[in-house]
This record gives C-alpha cells, sequence and structure tokens, in this order.
C-alpha cells in the first residue's frame, strides 16, 4: 500500500514537474540565478508538495482498496479459532450408495 501511493504520488510529481517546465520556459535566462537565490525554497516546496500528495494518495488507496476489511479479517478468525475440524475426504464415501 505505501508502495503503491509512493509510485502515485512521484507519478503526479512529474507530471506537475513537466507541466510546469512547460509554462515557465520564460525563466529560463534566469534559472542560475533563481536556483542559486531560491533553491532551497523550491526544494522545501517540492518536499511539502510530495509528502502531501503522497498522504493524499495513502488515504484514498486505503479507503477504495481497504473496504470491509474488517468483516473479511472477523471472519478468518473466526475460521481459524474454530479449532480443527475434521472434513470428510473423498474415500469416506460410500461410492454404492
Amino acid at each position: 500500500m505505501v508502495a503503491n501511493a509512493l509510485l502515485l504520488s512521484f507519478a503526479l510529481l512529474l507530471a506537475i514537474g513537466f507541466y510546469l517546465t512547460g509554462e515557465l520556459k520564460f525563466l529560463i535566462p534566469y534559472r542560475a540565478f533563481l536556483f542559486r537565490e531560491y533553491g532551497w525554497g523550491i526544494a522545501i516546496f517540492f518536499g511539502g508538495l510530495f509528502l502531501n500528495l503522497f498522504a493524499g494518495a495513502f488515504v484514498l488507496i486505503r479507503k477504495s482498496f481497504l473496504k470491509d476489511t474488517g468483516r473479511k479479517l472477523s471472519h478468518i478468525d473466526k475460521q481459524f479459532h474454530v479449532g480443527d475440524v475434521h472434513l470428510p475426504a473423498e474415500a469416506d464415501y460410500d461410492e454404492r450408495a
């Protein structure tokens, strides 16, 4: 679940980054200045954006893929606590009957 959330958030962050590089072409002459002066701010912003995207993806995946998990797990837990139940094998049945 965490791996899926990481993959989704990383893909969304890449898509946002590619979109921004297309829209901000007019800033290319100022690239060195912007990274030198505002590099840490840009990195912190994209780090926070990544964390928010990861949290949102994690919640979305958890809500959508874990529906009725408690009911399913309680059913399995009841099966384990029943104990050793003898299930009849094929040889136990009388073929003539």
